[in-house]
């Protein structure tokens, strides 16, 4: 999710106009329904499902429907505005799936196979750069065979098909609406998931409220949800402190995440820890000047000390990653480890040494100043500390707010930036298709034959994962020693919440999106 990584998705042409990027006419919610509020730092890119590979999927999940979705607690999807899908030949080349009855969207409108098929061909068509059209480069074809049954032909088997249809990637929108060549940029949403989008005003909120003609697997266990966006951790601990937010886990500094669990926000708000499959790494760019040199790349990768990173910068709240596959995924390997080891810079000074580099190189460090937390740019200031300290690098540090950044970076703009990913489903595959071929969710090509047409396709030929494993090592050994992508640290999940507040521990799926639905107040 990109995830990737973010939120994700919107639904529903209202009675009220959407604002973006501005104020508007706020709708008369009764205080008797005390909206749960939710708060993030990770506000939509878009309304439009085929523009977004990143976190706007979160809103997506909810105001959206896809074919299948995630019932709380499961790791694979289940048909959800569909009726049923499956293979239906040997080589799993062909997977069908088959409406509920009585599906519509928010504007009355039928949603029909027609729909879904357009839904799924414009992402292709309008192909956004760094966007969705990524996911979908095995997909051969869509065939309406009538209103409730639309088939999908694939150029060769993937067993990850289905949870490539219940990511909010493949949201479904009505063709009336949604032009089958553009984005849509009016800024109102039609959808036929569990919520209806009431208000928005882009980077501040979003209001949601029940969804009276869903027709699918979620139930509400509450009527409206309101969520905050807010562009610094400070403000969103502060809310959470002072209660003007219930809930969040996306967005906490790691001194807020240590003060939460001292007791020092109150005693009414409490803090639940897990595990997690966010990552964060670094991305070069292969023409820059700089970044371009397989040398230069190695040596920052010789540098780079993660677990001065995880300790010094996020007090422990995440672990250092040697893999773009986060542990506890089957395939998971650290083979960055493996080929680098712990950090040395008479390793990398060797390295330029042998490529003629006998001057400081000087690299330009990106990162994005309102996505991923406050920590960021600590971050990114201690990196700069470890490669000048080796005196191989002159680096300078730069940031822009992530509407821009994405622009840049996508654009080739960046010499080398940091990114996060939430998975898109929980499975290795994610970890490495999403970064690699000629369109990925980076927007700077990425070629390599052995992973793309050899090793991918062996994989997912795999029902059973596990039989994966061996295409999955070998790929991320491939990855180590390009250096195109460096993995920095895998997050652990903190969830924070109003003590009267239950259904948290239910509410983020496989790929840590949250499904509003599951939040309830006690006292209701």
């Amino acid at each position: 999710m990109n995830r990737k990584k973010n939120l994700r998705h919107l639904a529903a042409v209202l009675s009220v106009p959407l604002v973006a990027g501005c104020g508007g006419f706020l709708p008369d919610l009764s205080a008797d329904s005390q909206p749960i509020v939710v708060g993030t730092t990770s506000s939509p890119s878009t309304l439009d499902p085929a523009a977004s590979w990143d976190s706007s999927w979160e809103l997506f999940r909810n105001v959206y429907q896809t074919l299948l979705s995630y019932p709380p607690g499961a790791t694979n999807p289940v048909p959800d505005a569909a009726e049923s899908c499956e293979f239906i030949d040997a080589t799993n080349l062909n997977y069908r799936c088959v409406l509920r009855d009585n599906l519509t969207f928010t504007n009355g409108n039928k949603l029909d196979a027609q729909a879904v098929k357009h839904s799924i061909d414009r992402i292709k068509e309008i192909n956004v750069p760094g966007g969705p059209a990524g996911l979908l480069g095995n997909l051969q074809s869509v065939r309406v065979n009538d209103d409730h049954e639309v088939v999908f032909q694939l150029k060769s088997s993937d067993a990850t098909f289905p949870f490539l249809l219940a990511t909010p990637a493949m949201s479904i929108v009505d063709p009336a609406d949604y032009p089958a060549t553009a984005v849509r940029e009016d800024g109102q949403i039609t959808g036929s998931g569990p919520y209806t989008l009431e208000y928005y005003e882009e980077g501040k909120e979003a209001r949601l409220s029940g969804n009276d003609h869903y027709n699918g697997n979620a139930e509400l266990k509450n009527d409206a949800v309101t969520i905050r966006y807010f562009s610094h951790s400070s403000t969103l601990a502060n809310s959470l402190k002072n209660r003007k937010i219930d809930i969040t886990y996306l967005g906490l500094a790691a001194s807020d995440i240590d003060a939460l669990h001292r007791g020092r926000f109150g005693r009414d708000i409490s803090v639940t820890e897990s595990s997690g499959v966010d990552i964060s790494y670094l991305v070069f760019n292969p023409n820059d000047p700089w970044t371009g040199k397989l040398a230069v790349r190695r040596a920052v990768a010789h540098l780079v000390d993660r677990a001065a990173i995880a300790s010094g910068v996020y007090k422990d709240t995440v672990k250092p990653l040697y893999s773009m596959v986060p542990a506890g995924l089957t395939g998971h390997t650290n083979s960055y480890y493996e080929e680098f080891g712990d950090p040395s810079a008479d390793k990398a000074r060797n390295i330029l040494s042998e490529a003629g580099i006998d001057q400081p190189v000087p690299l330009s460090l990106w990162y994005t100043s309102d996505r991923y937390g406050s920590g960021t740019a600590l971050e990114f200031q201690e990196l700069k500390r470890q490669l000048e300290a080796s005196g191989l690098f002159e680096v300078t540090l730069r940031s822009r707010p992530w509407k821009t950044y994405q622009e840049g970076y996508q654009n080739g703009a960046f010499p080398a930036f940091g990114r996060g990913w939430f998975p898109d489903f929980p499975d290795a595959d994610n970890f490495i298709a999403p970064f690699v071929g000629e369109q990925n969710a980076l927007g700077i090509p990425y070629e390599s034959p052995k992973i793309t047409e050899i090793l991918l396709p062996q994989s997912r030929r795999k029902s059973n994962r596990r039989d994966a494993e061996v295409q999955f090592q070998e790929a991320q050994q491939i990855l180590a020693r390009d250096v195109r992508l460096l993995p920095l640290w895998q997050g652990k999940q903190f969830l924070a919440a109003a003590k009267e507040l239950s259904g948290a521990e239910r509410a983020l799926d496989p790929a840590s999106i949250m499904m509003m639905w599951e939040l309830r107040r006690d006292d209701e």
